[in-house]
């Protein structure tokens, strides 16, 4: 059994009241999140050290990897589109803690970009149906041949990042944000979960709780107003 927590998106006081009430239904589940724990939100900086310390796995988003490529490569293509996905919260969430830039970076550079777990699998937008004929019929199984082809796709506008097209079926239940909705939306098609509820927007955050391919729970936080930016304030 695992929890996996929506796009979370600077909004840490909401964070941290939603893992509070994870942890009094499940004390002892396993914490994930499907990543954008930056920009759009006040607090990305603070979101970023709660979840290293909180010891939260996460598979980083397109803004967690826009972030890090500007930071390392500011004319890089996903670099320089930061410039134009909410960025401006995410520097001022630093005012005064730029040293922790660096570690941040790393930190995010570490992180996998799924998580292939009994329980599920987890990614930030998931695997595109496009790549079906690329694909072979065991993928899951043959870890090399998905890897290669999620690196070789990672700029592009089907991938793990980015896609927001129909989700391939793998076969087991995919757990994905990046894609918002107004409530969690399970699809049975392909057996896939979206569970980006807009927190920055100031609607929710959410978390599922997953036991061997089954969501078991739904937990939901109203975000908590300090965390919205001025223009959803």
């Amino acid at each position: 059994m695992v929890c996996v927590i929506g796009d979370i998106h600077g909004c840490y006081n909401t964070l941290v009241h939603l893992v509070k009430k994870i942890k009094g239904k499940y004390p002892s589940v396993p914490l994930y999140s499907v990543g954008d724990l930056v920009d759009r939100g006040q607090f990305s900086c603070d979101v970023i050290d709660f979840i290293y310390k909180e010891g939260i796995k996460f598979t980083p988003g397109n803004h967690d990897y826009m972030f890090f490529h500007y930071i390392e490569n500011p004319q890089s293509v996903m670099g320089n589109s930061w410039l134009y996905n909410g960025f401006e919260p995410t520097i001022e969430s630093y005012e005064g803690k730029n040293y922790k830039i660096r570690e941040h970076i790393n930190f995010i550079k570490s992180a996998p970009l799924y998580y292939n777990l009994d329980d599920c699998f987890i990614s930030h937008a998931g695997i595109s149906i496009k790549f079906k004929d690329r694909l072979p019929s065991k993928v899951l199984i043959d870890k090399q041949k998905l890897d290669d082809l999620i690196w070789s796709e990672i700029e592009s506008d089907e991938s793990i990042l980015w896609t927001r097209n129909q989700l391939l079926n793998l076969g087991k239940l995919q757990v994905v944000g990046h894609t918002r909705k107004e409530e969690v939306q399970y699809l049975k098609t392909n057996n896939t979960v979206y569970i980006d509820t807009s927190a920055y927007t100031g609607n929710l955050l959410t978390a599922i709780v997953v036991n061997k391919d089954k969501i078991i729970d739904t937990i939901s936080i109203e975000t908590a107003e300090i965390d919205l930016a001025g223009m959803y304030r």
